[in-house]
């Protein structure tokens, strides 16, 4: 059995926010949920977060994850007293303990499964993640024999000259025997500067103890302030980026593209530069998108074509052509085959296969058939200052250039409307509708300014 402890509590007073350093976002996640979804995969029996600072606020956006146990810590007095929290809570459990961060969000499901693993198959007491990194200034160095068992930890003050060649730090991260830790737990003492309690000491008391190597370096970074959150963005998008082009698409300038991990892109899709894909995205197989262009919790089909447009909560079909410049937001559904041009606005719409809305022109909140044309410069008049009011064109009608269609309102199949028309009156099938005024001509005439 496994059970997981996240050390949530802290405030993150370097992040410079309101907001518990935990829940602050991560290219679409926050910290912490990222690692819940790292240990995902070892399908814990237990999981618990343990939280302090805004404590109601951290549960509350976590809701989502109902098997979630929340621990109070009511004062932070380090990793030691928030794991000495867990004494109550997990009283009769019999099983390992991996214990996490929650400002750490770039460890990999691999790298906790081979921790764990190691933990197991060698039946340690406790077992430490550790990292050989570059440059190892200011961390406590690791020491261990050759069996990788450890024989020691230094913090980086009190290592000599020698001993700080050693690349080797402890990452934070930990896998306990519970029973074991348990029986330790109550005798770890505050006697140091800082007057905490530390879950490193609980490894003196512990034996055998072994480390586990991470592959990666970067995977053990934890973030302490927007610099470093920053950072982590851009190792994350290396990872998303590189995953996709393994895959089949084609990034075209990755350093100016970002992607969250929630996007879903098919095989052949081109990802041109300054484009975004954030939150429940997909793209389909060998569509188009950018430059220039944002898609965020959309759908996009297969062979769509989207150049310099912002498509938001909407849904596009197959083979359609959006942009340049279109901005589609609010539920809109596009049909395939359907062409939305340039400086087109869309919102709360449905628009019919085949359908082309080309130009200059904003349609809101609005049901289009099928094979409609909207002349350029055409305004649906939804909103009457208190409510919004909606719009019907039936399939194969021609609205012509420069219309005001005022909602509510009717428009019914092939029908015409004339150039330059407002249209107030609901329209039947099959006619020609012009609702503009005669032209007037007056010879001779000078505003009477230039007449004096």
């Amino acid at each position: 059995m496994v059970a997981v402890a996240i050390l949530a509590a802290g405030k993150g007073t370097r992040m410079r926010s309101d907001l518990p350093k935990v829940l602050h976002l991560l290219g679409g996640r926050s910290l912490v949920e990222r690692v819940l979804i790292s240990c995902a995969d070892l399908q814990p029996e237990r999981q618990l977060a343990i939280v302090g600072y805004q404590a109601d606020r951290v549960k509350q956006a976590m809701l989502h994850y109902p098997d979630l146990e929340f621990v109070e810590q009511a004062q932070q007095l380090g990793t030691g007293h928030a794991v000495q929290q867990l004494l109550p809570h997990l009283a009769d459990f019999t099983g390992d303990l991996l214990v996490l961060n929650g400002d750490v969000p770039l460890l990999r499901p691999e790298t906790l499964k081979a921790l764990l693993q190691t933990h197991q198959q060698h039946q340690n007491a406790a077992t430490i993640l550790t990292a050989q990194i570059p440059n190892p200034q200011g961390y406590g160095r690791v020491f261990c024999d050759s069996s990788d068992l450890l024989k020691e930890i230094i913090e980086d003050r009190d290592c000599t000259d020698i001993q700080r060649q050693n690349r080797r730090v402890n990452a934070g991260i930990y896998c306990f025997n519970w029973q074991k830790l348990q029986e330790v737990l109550p005798k770890l003492q505050s006697n140091n500067d800082q007057q905490e309690y530390y879950i490193t000491d609980a490894v003196n008391f512990l034996s055998p103890v072994m480390v586990y190597d991470v592959p990666d370096y970067q995977e053990i970074l934890g973030i302490n302030d927007r610099r470093q959150l920053a950072t982590a963005y851009q190792i994350i998008q290396s990872r998303i980026k590189d995953n996709w082009m393994a895959a089949g698409v084609t990034i075209i300038d990755p350093d100016s593209v970002t992607i969250d991990d929630t996007v879903k892109i098919g095989v052949d899709a081109i990802i041109e530069p300054q484009t975004h894909l954030r939150g429940d995205t997909t793209i389909g197989i060998g569509s188009r998108i950018g430059p220039g262009s944002l898609i965020e919790n959309s759908h996009v089909g297969s062979n769509v074509r989207v150049l310099h447009s912002v498509i938001i909560d909407s849904s596009i079909g197959h083979n359609a052509n959006i942009g340049p410049f279109a901005h589609i937001r609010q539920h809109v559904q596009v049909g395939e085959y359907c062409r939305v041009g340039n400086f087109v606005e869309l919102k709360k719409t449905t628009l019919g296969d085949n359908t082309n809305v080309a130009h200059l022109s904003y349609i809101g909140d609005a049901i289009v058939g099928k094979q409609v044309n909207i002349g350029a410069g055409t305004i649906t008049v939804n909103y009457d200052g208190k409510n919004k009011h909606q719009t019907t064109i039936g399939s194969f009608t021609r609205i012509g250039s420069n219309n005001t269609l005022v909602a509510p309102l009717n428009i019914g199949v092939e029908v015409t409307t004339a150039a330059g028309s407002t249209i107030v009156n609901d329209v039947p099938d099959d006619c020609l509708a012009i609702a503009r005024s005669h032209q007037t001509i007056k010879s001779g005439w000078r505003p009477k300014w230039h007449q004096e």
